[in-house]
């Protein structure tokens, strides 16, 4: 068993909200990583594909998921699988942003203006 203290974890500021590692293969030794997505009212992250499949999980507020051609608009305890190497962005309700729990395969990678990177909240 593993504990990771709040104060181990780690936080990334992006354009798009911060992200915090809960867990993953370098933080714990986990085999999935978790993360915590906050991001403000309006917020937009970039259109984007992940190699692997994500499960998003609304603690707060709400989003708009653009997934290909498709929208999905998701709240506060729904959860939303997405299946890999589909393009999507991610708006935050523009009154009350959203938070939600996410996690992904280890490893993952991301294509975003095609740049591929690996997320470093998942590491």
């Amino acid at each position: 068993m593993t504990v990771i203290g709040y104060e181990q974890t780690r936080r990334f500021a992006t354009p798009a909200g911060v992200m915090t590692t809960l867990a993953s293969p370098t933080l714990g030794g986990a085999t999935r990583p978790l993360w915590r997505v906050e991001m403000p009212a309006g917020g937009a992250g970039p259109t984007h594909t992940v190699d692997t499949e994500q499960i998003w999980t609304v603690l707060s507020g709400a989003a708009t998921i653009r997934l290909g051609a498709d929208e999905v608009r998701i709240g506060a305890g729904d959860t939303l699988v997405l299946a890999p190497d589909v393009e999507r962005q991610v708006t935050a309700d523009a009154t009350d942003g959203l938070t939600a729990i996410v996690t992904s395969a280890a490893g993952s990678t991301a294509v975003a203006a095609g740049n591929r990177v690996k997320p470093p909240w998942a590491a």
